[in-house]
């Protein structure tokens, strides 16, 4: 337009490269970068359904243990025998309020003369979906839903999948190694897993956290929840720590992000020249990586070598069966693993428990093997 034979022209201001929302929510007042974790998600927001399907099956395969345990048919005694069918075993045999040690073998637990005398390395991976009672499985899919949802927007079903899975064989491993009497059962190293995880990705990605030290807390009190349950018998603390360490390894794998400037350049418009070109990740983090794998790798084959060809290192440490059960005057260790001598005169069946020497004489029905198991368990707890 013009006015007072001035000439005033409007045109568009020539195109200007995109000022990225990380780089501006770096900038401060003093002078210091800081990134908001919300601002920066280099892979796409995933519908989380991976998680709530493993609490779903673990949920499921706790009913279906004490289905089949049925503990009013095969013990004299039980808790909530209310609950008919589904009552629990005596407090005294299992105060985590669940089935018995046989019937936990029965559906896959971890004993390991079963994986080293007969083969059965399979259940290094079925103990991670039973539970010893309710108590312990409310414990592990409460923490799983509160860890493990997150965990699955950010990264995806499948790393997430494959972190829970290893960590849990991981667990297992290592509890086999260090626990040979009695069974394990729980998920508590694949959650484990992603508990060292997280660690391993708030440290490689320490920049991107605004609440640094609530991330670290919210760790250390799930942690110090699942450790304090390790003490009670069918739950081992050394699957805590086997997956804890596989989930820290795995989380320079499967958890590491890309750099900003890598992600931000990739949303510079064409023909435009970026200063410098930034790799996807950083040397450290590619180094992170391969020797993370490395380990994995070798601890792994060397633990697998070492299991089959039957190596006690429990013998090796005075001290570490308390990582695995804590006895108290409420529980005995012992009775995660109980044998019985038998000996019978017509119905009469005279049973004596090796672990404790209690003898007692039953009266037999048509009691089958599984219910003079039920009945070796209660004399010796």
């Amino acid at each position: 337009m013009s006015r007072e034979g001035l000439e005033i022209k409007v045109v568009d201001p020539p195109p200007q490269p995109p000022v990225s929302n990380v780089s501006a929510a770096r900038s401060s007042p003093g002078g210091r970068q800081r990134a908001s974790f919300a601002e920066f998600r280099p892979f796409k927001l995933w519908f989380p359904w991976l998680v709530p399907a493993i609490v779903a099956a673990n949920i499921v395969l706790f009913a279906v243990s004490m289905f089949i345990n049925d503990c009013p048919k095969n013990s004299q005694k039980c808790s909530a025998r209310f609950l008919g069918r589904f009552a629990f075993q005596p407090m005294k045999e299992n105060p985590l309020l669940g089935p018995s040690s046989s019937t936990l073998e029965k559906m896959g637990a971890l004993e390991v003369t079963m994986v080293v005398d007969k083969h059965q390395v399979w259940r290094l991976f079925t103990c991670i979906w039973l539970h010893a009672g309710v108590f312990h499985v409310l414990a592990n899919m409460l923490s799983l839903i509160f860890i493990g949802i997150r965990l699955e927007q950010e990264f995806g079903f499948v790393r997430i999948g494959l972190l829970y899975m290893i960590s849990g064989f991981g667990g297992s491993l290592l509890s086999s190694l260090f626990n040979r009497e009695g069974i394990s059962v729980g998920a508590s190293g694949a959650l484990f897993g992603l508990l060292g995880a997280m660690l391993s990705e708030l440290l490689t990605n320490w920049t991107i956290y605004a609440n640094k030290f609530a991330a670290l807390l919210t760790l250390i009190f799930i942690i110090a929840i699942n450790l304090a349950v390790g003490i009670l018998p069918h739950v081992d603390n050394f699957a805590h720590l086997g997956g804890f360490t596989s989930g820290f390894l795995l989380g320079f794998v499967f958890l590491i992000r890309p750099q900003y400037g890598y992600f931000n350049q990739r949303n510079n418009p064409r023909g435009y020249a970026a200063p410098s070109a930034k790799s996807k990740h950083k040397p450290y983090q590619y180094v992170l990586w391969i020797t993370s794998l490395l380990l994995l790798i070798a601890g792994y084959t060397v633990g697998l070598i070492v299991l089959l060809r039957g190596t006690d290192l429990n013998k090796h440490c005075s001290w570490c069966h308390y990582l695995s059960c804590m006895p108290t005057s409420l529980w005995n260790c012992k009775s995660q693993n109980m044998y019985c001598k038998s000996s019978q005169i017509g119905k009469q069946m005279n049973l004596t428990c090796i672990a404790n020497g209690r003898t007692e004489m039953y009266t037999l029905g048509n009691e089958n093997q599984s219910q003079i198991q039920q009945m070796c368990s209660q004399l010796c707890s």
